[in-house]
């Protein structure tokens, strides 16, 4: 396992047909690349690379924006890999407010973005 801090875009949407995807649209249009995304409802957690690039587009669009640090953790994809970091996490009394993840084109790592309740203390804990 490794991991890294990142910062990923939490993008207010609304809820209803074609609104990911104009948002998505514009930020291929502007060549930003989106990295990870993760969406619930009426949110959208986005990594890109070019990050201020992409904070001033959405900005301009009049899209609501924050900026959250996450983690960005690298898994070996076998059963339990996840289990293991969330309990180290969970058993330190740092809560997973969420997480999302992706499989690498070879499949044999696991990306995954984890927001939790005290990144300074859960990198400690990952460290160890």
């Amino acid at each position: 396992m490794n991991f890294e801090r990142i910062t990923e875009i939490f993008v207010i949407l609304e809820n209803k047909p074609s609104v990911l995807g104009d948002l998505l649209s514009q930020l291929a249009e502007n060549e930003i690349n989106v990295e990870a995304i993760g969406v619930f409802q009426d949110t959208a957690k986005i990594y890109v690379k070019n990050l201020n690039k992409a904070v001033k587009l959405l900005n301009k669009l009049n899209y609501t924006t924050e900026l959250r640090d996450v983690l960005l953790i690298h898994l070996e994809n076998k059963p339990g890999a996840l289990a293991e970091v969330a309990t180290k996490i969970g058993d330190e009394g740092i809560n997973i407010e969420y997480c999302y993840g992706t499989l690498s084109r070879n499949g044999d790592t696991v990306s995954v973005v984890m927001d939790v309740s005290n990144i300074e203390r859960a990198i400690q804990v990952l460290q160890a």
